[in-house]
Parts: structure tokens; C-alpha cells; sequence
């Protein structure tokens, strides 16, 4: 078989059409991309450069063309050396260096000589993947996520395969993936959420989360799941070497026959890889075969919410995942997965049993509750999760503290990129107090640092309005409501208005 005919393939199942009279709505639920939005391409530097993303189109178009062809030869443009180019310049110069001690500027020093020894270990199977830097992050609930940082041709390999393999997967992914996409954000997830709730006949929501994704997903699933497209074994191979290398931690290798390390180029597609068979598929199928009323369902990564009409086919459902996921070797936390009533009526059918307020979810790094447009209508609200607004503030504080005799103007430009990077995220319609705050508090703890500096007591607020006019900006709601989002998104063409 030619290693360059990407058009060969072998009979694998196909997976179930979406059915519209289930989809939360056309936006929700797309099976593409919408009009607008950008294609993954390589930048060209020289002519020779353009044949890359046309070889990338040409998969993408075969892959569309055919939904059981399982691609022979994939492997050839990955150890491309334009291909591993593109990917070296796309790697963020200031990380942090892997197990090798190469940074980004050192490999640069020759980088052509590099990337072509690289593309022929590549071609002829010598390449061997290093393990990766354990890095422990701290989260906002005391624990830790345990992240990797691959070494430098380790992470040059692994961008260029996910940009390979994405030209196939993007065709396949379902419309309610909003993670790791080309093209998706998690503001988009937020308002499919939002938009599906006010939508969609929903009264109760499974607010899901699953136990250590990323550690315990299983490498022999996901191969076969790799398997249903990719016949090219060296690139199974290739990223099974990825999978066994795992982590040095405080000198120690630790290797490990599930899970896949967060932090490298690979780990995030391999991810929605795997759930798109695991849950995806079935929940599409699930809501098509077994629901009688409305089911919605947005998936960011790991993290996805479930909407329902009744609460019986919600109890249901979540009984079958549970056993869906133990055959999978993942599990539901127990602790973080609750099924609330919520939606336009819950209001009311708790008042009428005596009992409170109907509960809010947390998805997304947002607190989402059931409210009333000024009109009198049932909108979905959202704020700051308080979690996660304190524990900024926190970060702040300590780091404006490790600042304290920086340059006024460095402090400010600091402080200043930390308020516009808060108020882009969560700058959500009906969260401008939250954001308001946010700032306010930030400017205090500003105040109290630059007080401590100085042996003649706290600084005056007649200088502190000074600093803050230029170095702090105000905040304001960036994005549209969720309606007019997602109208802007796919260009006006949703069935649901």
C-alpha cells in the first residue's frame, strides 16, 4: 500500500447520526464548524511551506467524505520538517524546560539540523520519548493537579501529531465538545449551557464531575478507541511511547499504565478522544432511544452538565453512566456529582413542597442559579464562583507582596494584566458587580502594599486614584447574552430563537 494514499481504508462501525428533535439546539449541536471560524493551518515562510496545510485540507476532506475510512499513512506528516517547523514555532518561547534542560532558544540555535535528525529518527522508529517534569499546581479547594512539562522535541512531536490527527477528529467530534477545539471556547460552552436551559424543556440538571480524568483513563482503551480511524500502527505506536514514558518526580520515575500526562500538546485531543466513545456517542444515542422528553448535554473537556425533563429518565441515566464509566476504568466523584432541580419551574415546585431557593451548579469556573429578567422572565444567572474569586485575590496578594519594592510602574503593569485577564473571562452578562469587585479588591490590596513601603503611614487615595487612572483598567461585560452569542457564532442560521 502507497505510505502516501491517504484515500485507503478498512470497514468500521459507524457511530449514530444526531437526531434534531433531541439536539438542544443546531448551535449546541453541530457537527461542524461554524462559518467564520479558522481552520488549523501551518504558517508558510516559504512557497514550499503552503503544500503542509493543503495536505492537512485533503485529510480533513477524506475524512468527511468517508465516516469508516481508518487512515494507512498519517505518519509521513507528522516527521514532515515543515510540519515539525510550524510546530517548534508554535510552542510559547518562555516555558518552562522539560527533563533535557532545552529551552525553546537553545533548540532554536540549530534549529534546522535539529528538526531534520528529529524527522529521521522519526521516520526510521528511533525516536524515543523522554519523561515528562512533574509540576505540582495548587488548586483552589487545597489539593493539587499534578501537571507534566515533556521535553522541548517532545513537545514538538506532539503538536505536530495533534495537528495531524485533529484534521481527522474534528470531522467525528460531536457539536455539544466545546474543549480543546479549534474554533470553541468555553464561553460558547457557558452559553450552550445557558441557552439549552431556557430552551429546551429542562427541570433538572446532573452537575457531573469525573474522579481524576487524566489519571485513570486506560491506555488499552484508548488505542482501540484510536483504532476505529488510525490503521497507521506507527502512530499508535508513536503515541503509546508518550503514554509509558511517564513522569519524573523529585528525581524518581514514576511510569504507570493508565492515565495520560496533562501539560503536553497530546494529552487534551487524546482526552476528548476518549470520551467521545465513552460518553459522547452514548449519550447521544442514549437521549435519542431511551429519553421520552428533552435531554441536553455541553461538554468541556472533562468537565460536562446534563439537562433533563423528568427526573426519573435523569436518575436513569445517571445509574447507566455510572456502569458505563466503571467499564471504562473511570469513575463519577462522588462527592462533586449531584442531580438538582433546576430550570423555569423549579422555583415554583419547591415552593409548593415548602422547601428553599433551588440549588446552582458550578461549571466552568462560573456559579450558575436559577433568576428573572427584569421582565419578569426565567433566565439562567451566573457569577464569579466565590471559591475561585477569593482565591485569586489571594495569588494577588501574595504576589504583589513578593513585589513590594519593584518599580511602581512594574507593579501596576502586573496588577494591570491580572484585572483585564479576570474581566475577559468572567466579564459574562448579569457578573458585572463580580468583576467590579474583583477590581476593587485588587486596587485595596494594591493600596496596603505600596502603604507598607514607605515609613510615613498609608498611602493617600488623592495618589492611589492617580496610579489606578493609569495602570488599572476598568472593567465592563465583554461578551453579548448567550442568545445573541451563539446567533453571532453561526451567522444567524439556529432553529432556536
Amino acid at each position: 500500500m502507497n505510505e502516501h494514499d491517504e484515500s485507503d481504508s478498512l470497514i468500521v462501525p459507524r457511530k449514530q447520526a444526531n437526531k434534531a428533535a433531541r439536539a438542544v439546539a443546531e448551535h449546541v449541536e453541530g457537527r461542524g464548524l461554524a462559518k467564520g471560524n479558522p481552520q488549523g493551518q501551518n504558517a508558510s515562510r516559504t512557497q514550499r511551506r503552503n503544500d503542509a496545510p493543503s495536505a492537512l485540507e485533503r485529510i480533513r476532506k477524506a475524512a468527511v467524505r468517508d465516516k469508516k475510512q481508518r487512515f494507512t499513512a498519517l505518519l509521513h506528516h507528522i516527521y514532515d520538517v515543515e510540519r515539525l517547523h510550524a510546530a517548534y514555532r508554535a510552542l510559547n518561547p518562555g516555558a518552562a524546560a522539560g527533563v533535557d534542560g532545552v529551552d525553546w532558544e537553545q533548540y532554536g540555535q540549530r534549529l534546522e539540523v535539529n528538526l531534520q535528525q528529529l524527522s529521521k529518527r522519526l521516520k526510521r522508529g528511533a525516536y524515543r520519548a523522554r519523561p515528562a517534569r512533574r509540576v505540582r499546581i495548587p488548586k483552589p479547594d487545597g489539593r493539587e493537579r499534578l501537571l507534566g512539562v515533556p521535553a522541548l522535541e517532545d513537545k514538538i512531536v506532539q503538536r505536530a501529531t495533534a495537528e495531524v490527527l485533529e484534521a481527522v477528529y474534528e470531522q467525528d467530534f460531536l457539536g455539544f465538545s466545546y474543549g480543546f477545539r479549534r474554533g470553541r471556547s468555553a464561553h460558547q460552552a457557558l452559553d450552550a449551557v445557558s441557552v439549552g436551559i431556557r430552551k429546551r424543556k429542562v427541570s433538572w440538571v446532573l452537575d457531573a464531575d469525573i474522579r481524576a480524568f487524566f489519571d485513570t483513563l486506560e491506555h488499552e482503551w484508548l488505542v482501540k478507541f484510536l483504532e476505529h480511524r488510525i490503521a497507521d500502527k506507527r502512530v499508535t505506536r508513536l503515541i503509546q511511547k508518550w503514554l509509558k514514558a511517564g513522569v519524573l518526580d523529585d528525581g524518581k520515575r514514576v511510569d504507570s499504565e493508565t492515565g495520560t500526562v496533562q501539560g503536553g500538546s497530546i494529552s487534551p485531543l487524546l482526552a476528548n478522544i476518549y470520551l467521545h466513545y465513552v460518553l459522547d456517542l452514548w449519550t447521544q444515542r442514549w437521549r435519542s432511544k431511551q429519553a421520552r422528553g428533552d435531554v441536553i448535554i455541553v461538554r468541556y473537556g472533562d468537565d460536562f452538565v446534563v439537562g433533563f425533563q423528568y427526573r426519573n429518565e435523569a436518575e436513569q441515566y445517571l445509574e447507566q453512566l455510572r456502569r458505563r464509566f466503571e467499564h471504562f476504568g473511570l469513575e463519577l466523584h462522588v462527592d462533586k456529582t449531584r442531580l438538582i432541580e433546576f430550570g423555569r419551574f423549579a422555583a415554583s415546585t419547591r415552593a409548593k413542597r415548602g422547601e428553599g431557593k433551588p440549588e446552582t451548579f458550578n461549571f466552568l469556573g462560573l456559579t450558575h442559579f436559577c433568576a428573572k429578567t427584569r421582565k419578569g422572565w426565567f433566565t439562567v444567572g451566573r457569577k464569579t464562583m466565590r471559591q475561585r474569586w477569593q482565591v485569586k485575590l489571594l495569588e494577588v496578594k501574595a504576589e504583589l507582596r513578593s513585589r513590594m519594592h519593584d518599580p511602581v510602574p512594574e507593579q501596576g503593569h502586573y496588577l494591570g494584566a491580572v484585572v483585564r485577564g479576570h474581566a475577559n473571562y468572567y466579564g459574562v452578562p448579569g457578573n458585572s458587580r463580580a468583576i467590579t469587585d474583583f477590581r476593587t479588591a485588587a486596587i485595596c490590596i494594591w493600596r496596603r502594599t505600596l502603604s507598607r513601603r514607605s515609613q510615613k503611614g498609608r498611602i493617600n487615595w488623592k495618589r492611589m486614584v492617580r496610579l489606578v487612572a493609569k495602570w488599572i483598567p476598568n472593567v465592563r461585560v465583554r461578551y453579548l447574552d448567550p442568545d445573541g452569542h451563539l446567533r453571532v457564532m453561526t451567522q444567524g442560521k439556529s432553529p432556536v430563537r
